[in-house]
């Protein structure tokens, strides 16, 4: 934002997981801009450090929606000051206005103890602030109009954007290139995809195999030419899916004015057109002499034109609906309903002839009517197919007969109208995409609310407790800690603290547990050197990441782990905490003396992720009941259970939203900080004796964060271990620790030891080293430690302040600290667990299960769209196959049959295998983090995701069959009826795992999206629907019984028609029985039901189990 010419920058949170240090370099160099450039700009911040705070001109303290103060920052505290409240010496004076406002923490500021404290609410801060000379000052300002003989009309903005028309748009086509190169495995994938299906498709359909001598041959031809359009047709997909992804840095874009909508669209468009022009090639080079269609290089250039200019409108109409839709279900869903409609009401599903006077608009609007006439047009009048037709249809030729056969038109004319209607079809969805584009917004962002009721109890339990026990009460028993004021100067921070205390602080547990020291000596951590790296001229092949980090944590006592980005916090947390997934680990890790063991580690220790990750469908409560259920020995009752979740949820101050969704981050359900709590909250129920938390405070403001501190510490006070990397602590935060471990860039350690009372120890630890400036009054010692040991300063004084931690008798104590830790005591026993993990298998599904059952329930935007596109599409095709299903006059109307079961079933499946893809995408994130905890095994995770399928499926399938199976009017018997249903459930089933296996196997839900369209692509191909299976090559006949739509075209057609007598007219055989027909020429046999029946629970239990394999053994998670 810097870069342009804006003069007014307004600037949200810019620190969120930034260092200290580094927060006040960007702020000083805003500052700079600011005044250098006579710029306004206003920021917000969470948690500024005094130092931070002081480089700001202005201040704006907002509460509950209205300002309490404006003006400079010099006058803020004197404001206060009027009203009766003081800022302490050690305050942050950014902590103080924020909390001064509030409820809850305002008494304990307070200055005139000899007078009664009275809660100052926010309005009347607001109406004192009129009054003060600050507000005064102001309201003059806004009283006298400006003068507008100062102002220039060259200050004047007079256009819309910084640059004219044609530069924006060579910046932005610029760009798509730039992201086109960097996207080019997607793009390559996607071509290595499309090769694969040509080399299918001409080896299926191979010229020696295909015949040009009656109709029934031609049809087989079409068969090959509509698999053509249809697999140019879904490439467009992977468009829609890429929109939808660059929707959320697009709109950011747009509404500041970088460009218009157009200038992003026309680029996108133009940069699609060589690839649609490489793909059509590709296709037609690979598939047109071979499959063996007409030999002529005309048709030959006229069939690959056509390609191309379907499939750039396809595109177009799939790049409209992602900008429509704006979310990846939202997206799928109107992409499948059109597809429905463009496929179906193509004319080779469903000829035209037999479509309803009601639907027949939807064939003159489908694109694929335009391209299948065109393709058809293009070969059937060809000289091969002009050979004279004697037979029941109206045509001379053989070519016409073919085509009147599945009801198209002989006209030679319709080749160009095709391909004029195709690129008025291209221009058309493109201008509707850039409309879209120009004018649509994002989907909104709703917060969970907490009902009304819940806060004002809670805020009326919380004013009574404050009147009663005061402002800085430092009682920490379960009845009072709702009641604490935040106040966490005030704590003393002496191990022996905390011993002293322990034992009135476990009191209030429901469950023991066996407090753990956790030591660790000379620990190195390497990866492999990035190829990058290499490039440039790097000679090793493994990158160290950690050098000879030492330490050790002891329970009931807090330690920080603070350094610079990049100094390796997270990096040594995920390496003691067993949470590495890659990489080489060198060092000694023991656990009260014993070498640590990760099976028996993951039971005792919890690890509070930085990013929240949790289940967003189930609430509060159910998190952590569903965490302890798992977690907590089998031995252990529910109502045990239930006294200990209700006991940590008061810990953590989460009794007021037990019943809130937890939802996603930054979309909807709890904020950051009621997150950071209940990821707080999941690891305590396992009571633990180690925990480890990954910046807890990052992305809070300086209360929220206080709150969880003030959960931090009275997790600490319990007696356990607990570790902690922390950024941009403020004083009170950061004296809160007890202990701290200083890690400078390259993962070294430069202080390991006390912090003291006000940070005494670690201030002289760093005052000792010769040229290190001294720390000045007020100033953050979190802040100054960081400035003090940066690389700057460590150049300026010329010394490794890791060299002088490992040469000073701090560094050796800690090592006799670490080696005393490191030896068991007398009479002590390793860590052992008669099993694996702390429940049965049984209980593990159970429990899986049980938070499967209620994610479901709490998720209509998956379940209720797919019902409902199953309604909607189960009226399509009833509609559009109205009373078809016992019209049987001839061979067409069987086809017909044929055509809307292949439909329904191809699109019904794929609709069910690509939403619920999303859904566990989502879940198996969650899966990860449950997973390193040893919540359960990878197979009862397995189990419940299947199994919470089959009754919505199961649902599914029944409102599908009785709308279908009525509307189409099959023949009403119970057996015939009851194939339906059966395999109508089974192939819903077997897709949506098949949709789960495929996100089990592949890193993310995009390779996932293109695997399966591939997939789709060759069942389609196989499916006996384009080319029955007794006219495929024999190579190839094997994969027809590999193929789950096949089977399922099978089932459905075999069940309804397979032991029909009813005679019909063949263009080629004359009059033949349903029966004879489908024998001989689809080879479907009704004895054969049994096998297909078999079938589909195989292919069902073949997907589950490849699901459960890719979940328990392929790990896509690299830390």
């Amino acid at each position: 934002m810097l870069v342009g010419p804006a003069k007014a920058l307004f600037m949200d949170e810019i620190s969120t997981g930034l260092d200290s240090s580094t927060t006040f370099q960007i702020v000083k160099c805003l500052r700079q801009t600011v005044h250098v450039m006579d710029a306004t700009m206003l920021v917000s911040l969470l948690q500024p450090a005094p130092e931070t705070y002081e480089l700001f001109d202005d201040v704006i303290l907002l509460a509950e929606g209205q300002i309490v103060y404006q003006g400079p920052r010099e006058y803020v505290l004197d404001f206060f000051q009027s009203m009766g409240f003081k800022c302490p010496e050690r305050k942050s004076t950014a902590d103080f206005l924020q909390e001064v406002t509030s409820k809850k923490d305002q008494q304990q500021y307070w200055q005139d103890r000899s007078q009664p404290y009275s809660y100052i609410s926010v309005e009347e801060f607001a109406e004192a602030f009129k009054t003060f000379h600050v507000g005064q000052s102001i309201q003059r300002e806004l009283a006298i109009p400006f003068d507008k003989s100062q102002s220039h009309p060259a200050a004047l903005v007079h256009r819309k954007y910084g640059l004219k028309k044609d530069d924006i748009f060579k910046a932005c086509l610029a760009r798509e290139v730039l992201m086109w190169k960097r996207n080019s495995f997607m793009y390559i994938f996607k071509t290595c995809q499309l090769v694969v299906l040509s080399f299918l498709c001409m080896t299926v359909f191979f010229r020696t195999r295909l015949h040009q001598d009656t109709v029934n041959d031609g049809v087989l031809y079409m068969g090959a030419l509509f698999f053509g359009i249809v697999v140019v047709m879904f490439n467009g997909i992977a468009e829609m899916v890429m929109v939808v992804n660059s929707l959320p840095v697009f709109y950011k874009q747009r509404d500041e004015l970088f460009y218009p909508a157009w200038a992003y669209t026309i680029p996108t468009i133009l940069l699609r057109i060589p690839l649609s022009i490489l793909e059509c090639l590709i296709w037609t080079c690979m598939t047109y002499y071979v499959i063996g269609f007409a030999p002529d290089a005309g048709r030959f250039f006229r069939h690959m034109l056509l390609l191309f200019v379907i499939s750039q409108t396809a595109v177009a109409l799939f790049r409209f609906l992602g900008s429509v839709g704006r979310t990846l279900l939202m997206a799928n869903t109107f992409g499948n309903i059109a597809l429905v409609l463009v496929f179906v009401m193509g004319g080779f599903v469903i000829s035209k002839d037999a479509i309803r006077g009601w639907w027949i608009w939807a064939y003159w609007i489908s694109p694929l009517t335009y391209g299948l006439q065109a393709l058809f047009s293009n070969e059937f009048h060809a000289s091969r197919w002009q050979k004279p037709y004697i037979g029941g249809l109206d045509a001379d030729t053989l070519g016409d007969a073919i085509l009147i056969s599945r009801g198209f038109s002989t006209d030679k004319k319709w080749y160009w109208m095709s391909i004029g209607v195709l690129l008025a079809f291209a221009l058309l969805f493109n201008i509707l995409f850039t409309i879209a584009m120009s004018y649509l917004n994002p989907i909104g962002k709703p917060q969970a609310i907490l009902p009304d009721d819940s806060k004002k109890k809670h805020s009326e339990r919380s004013c009574e407790s404050i009147s009663k026990h005061g402002a800085t009460s430092d009682s920490r028993s379960g009845q009072n800690r709702e009641a604490m004021a935040i106040d966490l100067a005030s704590m003393n921070h002496s191990g022996s603290r905390t011993e002293e205390n322990g034992s009135s602080a476990r009191r209030g547990m429901v469950l023991p547990f066996q407090p753990l020291s956790i030591a660790f000596n000379e620990v190195n951590y390497y990866v492999d050197m990035p190829p990058a790296m290499k490039q440039q001229g790097v000679a090793e092949d493994r990158l160290q990441l950690l050098h000879g980090v030492s330490g050790a944590f002891r329970p009931g006592v807090l330690t920080a782990l603070v350094g610079v980005s990049g100094a390796g916090k997270s990096t040594l947390m995920d390496v003691l905490a067993g949470r590495k997934t890659t990489g080489y680990i060198e060092g000694e890790i023991n656990v009260s003396g014993f070498p640590k063991k990760q099976e028996t580690f993951a039971r005792i220790a919890g690890y509070c992720e930085q990013n929240d990750i949790h289940s967003p469908n189930v609430t509060v409560r159910e998190s952590l009941e569903y965490s302890a259920w798992l977690r907590l020995p089998a031995e252990l009752n529910r109502e045990k259970k239930r006294m200990f979740v209700d006991e940590v949820m008061e810990l953590v101050e989460l009794s007021a939203i037990a019943n809130a969704l937890v939802g996603l981050p930054g979309m909807n359900g709890l904020s950051t900080e009621q997150r950071k709590r209940l990821t707080i909250a999941v690891e305590l129920v396992a009571n633990p004796s180690i925990i480890f938390m990954d910046e807890p405070t990052s992305g809070l403001d300086a209360r929220a964060a206080a709150i969880v501190m003030r959960t931090v510490r009275n997790t600490v006070d319990t007696g356990r271990t607990v570790v902690c990397t922390i950024h941009q602590p403020s004083i009170d935060i950061f004296e809160a620790f007890d202990e701290l471990l200083l890690m400078k860039r390259g993962g070294k350690v430069i202080y390991a030891g006390p912090l003291g009372t006000c940070s005494v120890e670690l201030i002289n630890y760093f005052e000792t080293i010769p040229g290190v400036q001294p720390i000045t009054d007020g100033y953050n010692p979190a802040t100054w430690m960081l400035d003090i040991s940066s690389p700057s300063a460590e150049a300026r004084l010329q010394v490794d302040f890791a060299e002088i931690y490992r040469t000073s008798a701090l560094y050796q104590r800690n090592q006799a600290l670490i080696k005393e830790l490191s030896t068991p005591v007398l009479g002590s026993q390793d860590l052992y667990f008669p099993t694996k993990y702390p429940t049965t298998f049984i209980e593990q599904c159970l429990a899986c299960l049980w938070k499967q059952h209620k994610s479901y329930w709490r998720n209509p935007e998956y379940n209720s769209v797919r019902f409902l596109f199953t309604i909607g599409v189960a009226l399509i095709f009833g509609t559009i196959f109205w009373r078809l299903g016992q019209k049987m006059e001839r061979t067409s109307d069987l086809y017909n049959i044929f055509g809307g079961v292949y439909a329904l079933a191809l699109f019904l499946g794929f609709n069910n295998s690509n939403t619920v893809q999303p859904v566990v995408s989502i879940e198996r994130t969650v899966f990860y983090r449950e997973r390193g905890a040893g919540m359960y095994s990878a197979l009862a995770y397995a189990f419940a995701q299947a199994f919470i399928e089959i009754p919505y499926c199961l649902l599914q399938s029944i409102v599908y069959t009785l709308m279908i199976y009525g509307l189409v009017n099959f023949h009403w018997s119970a057996e015939k009826f009851f194939y339906f249903f059966y395999f109508s459930f089974f192939f819903l089933l077997l897709y949506t795992y098949f949709g789960c296996m495929t996100v089990a196997i592949t890193p993310d839900i995009y390779i996932s999206t293109i695997i399966s369209v591939g997939f789709m692509n060759v069942w389609n191909l196989f499916s006996g629907f384009m080319i029955p299976r007794v006219s495929m090559p024999v190579w190839w006949r094997w994969y027809y019984w590999a193929d789950p739509l096949s089977w399922t075209l099978y089932g459905l057609l075999g069940s309804q028609l397979g032991d029909v007598n009813s005679m019909v007219q063949d263009p080629d055989l004359g009059v033949v029985s349903v029966k004879d027909f489908l024998r001989s020429s689809l080879g479907f046999k009704h004895s054969f039901l049994g096998a297909v029946v078999g079938a589909h629970v195989g292919f069902t239990i073949l997907f589950v189990v490849v699901f459960a394999f890719g979940i328990q053994k392929l790990n896509f998670l690299k830390r």
